[in-house]
């Protein structure tokens, strides 16, 4: 039972995520999923597209990264990366050769991605699970969908295969738990919802 217990923090232990901090991200799709994974014992490492200067996002909250996206690339790979929404945040994901290069790179070995509200169009735009059932946020829709690449639904957290998306803020909850449920399960969703009191 004590090795079981053992084996199952161990592997909790090993699990990681990288989430791209980019100038203008919405300030919950980033805050919230660093927390809530954090709380399930992922280690979790916030890296700025720019460097490791304080982001100013949608709503002028400063945050500051755990490290530049560069460094933290180069420490990878990670279980999962996770790109917030925002709608200036998106467009600088969108725009970046680095973000490029390491969502190729967790693509090719089927690692997850999982992006939230305009975030999934830098998925379209570096030509990311191309044929993939996806979700954003209405307004992010029409640019989503350009090209016909993807089959849009109206779900609050879609999964498909390796790519996890989600709406906006008020799903970043639900986003978060689809993170952890493909990592470690749903009995640890069901551990972690518990104490933070969430309405059903």
């Amino acid at each position: 039972m004590v090795v079981a217990v053992l084996r199952v923090k161990a592997a909790m232990a090993a699990k990681r995520a990288l989430v791209i901090l980019a100038k203008g991200a919405e300030e919950m799709e980033t805050v919230i999923p660093t927390d809530v994974l954090r709380r399930a014992g992922i280690k979790v490492t916030v890296a700025g597209l720019s460097g490791v200067d304080a982001v100013q996002c949608s709503r002028d909250v400063m945050i500051c990264p755990d490290s530049s996206l560069d460094k933290a690339a180069a420490e990878g790979p990670y279980d999962v990366v996770i790109l917030p929404g925002g709608n200036e945040g998106a467009q600088n994901l969108r725009e970046s050769s680095a973000v490029k290069t390491l969502l190729k790179s967790q693509d090719e070995r089927k690692g997850l991605i999982a992006a939230i509200c305009a975030g999934p169009t830098a998925l379209r735009a570096h030509e990311i699970g191309f044929g993939c059932k996806v979700t954003t946020h209405p307004g992010a829709k029409e640019n989503m969908m350009e090209g016909g690449h993807y089959k849009y639904t109206e779900a609050r957290v879609e999964r498909d295969g390796h790519i996890i998306t989600s709406r906006g803020p008020g799903t970043s909850f639900e986003f978060a738990f689809a993170i952890i449920d493909a990592l470690l399960g749903s009995e640890v969703v069901g551990r972690i919802k518990g104490p933070l009191m969430l309405k059903e």
